[in-house]
């Protein structure tokens, strides 16, 4: 009878945890799929089927709001997502290179005050884009990089260094000092070893600072906001608060631009899910 009755509570004991788990986790799903699927369902219906029937499925799907967004010359949307996509890949290169740069130096070689200087990065974590907006723009408008993509992609690049140096360094670190001896024992020098050993075993890290730089850099709305002032320039972030402004009262109309606008980013994710997680969760390197 002890038998019996300890199995239930055993079974109990180990499926209860599990169960409220899964059931927190199907709350977080519903949450954040309810607003995906009125946005996919409103870009496939008139405005007034939006406005009376959100929820229903649109049956027959209509396909007039897509057409009008990718063909309206006033709202070029190929414009757009040819500045988002000139924005993302210059940042991301230029990301990649300066945090991989820093990282290697902060990981793999020894300077005077070399933590005071390391603290200083970590320190732009403390300070996001929304207090610095102002200061940013004074020293852009002294480059004259206002109204300039440039202005934007510099500005994206400096405040990702800090958290990537850091996701970077301890890649590098983890990676064991003999191979690093190794190297210098054959003749090669810091660069070799940063170039032709380092960078190669750090495939994982790189690609996940990489994609999660072209995350944040092609849904940043902030800086091109404030940089941006021709429509000629526009990133995709920037175009979609604008078109909502000019047609905010049809809903259908600005459900399509924004699932139109998201399309690129949630394949891309998609692709490189994987990386992301496998280049974070990377700890050491095995010899």
């Amino acid at each position: 009878m002890k038998r019996s009755h300890s199995r239930p509570r055993w079974s109990a004991r180990r499926h209860l945890p599990r169960f409220f788990q899964y059931l927190v986790l199907s709350v977080v799903v519903v949450m954040v799929f309810i607003p995906v699927v009125i946005l996919v369902f409103g870009a496939l219906k008139t405005r007034g089927e939006f406005m009376t029937r959100p929820y229903v499925v649109p049956i027959p799907p209509r396909w007039e709001n897509l057409v009008a967004i990718l063909g309206q010359p006033s709202y070029s949307f190929w414009l757009m997502m040819r500045n988002s996509l000139v924005v993302m890949l210059a940042t991301t290169a230029g990301v990649v290179v300066v945090c991989s740069l820093a990282a290697f130096v902060f990981a793999r070689m020894e300077f005077r005050s070399k933590g005071l200087v390391f603290n200083l990065f970590t320190l732009g974590l403390m300070f996001p884009i929304n207090v610095a907006i102002l200061p940013v723009y004074l020293v852009l408008r002294q480059m004259d990089l206002v109204d300039k993509l440039l202005g934007v992609i510099l500005v994206q690049i400096a405040f990702q260094l800090s958290g990537n140096i850091m996701i970077l360094r301890g890649f590098f670190t983890a990676i064991p000092a003999e191979l690093q001896d190794a190297a210098y024992i054959d003749g090669c020098v810091a660069f070799d070893f940063f170039w032709r050993i380092l960078l190669p075993l750090a495939r994982p890290a790189l690609s996940a600072v990489a994609a999660l730089t072209m995350i944040v850099s092609w849904n940043d709305l902030l800086v091109p906001l404030v940089v941006i002032n021709s429509d000629k320039l526009w990133t995709l972030p920037l175009g979609t608060m604008q078109f909502q402004g000019q047609y905010g009262q049809d809903l259908a109309l600005i459900s399509a631009f924004v699932g139109l606008s998201a399309i690129p980013m949630i394949i891309f994710y998609l692709l490189a899910e994987r990386q992301i997680v496998s280049g974070l969760t990377a700890g050491a390197v095995k010899g």
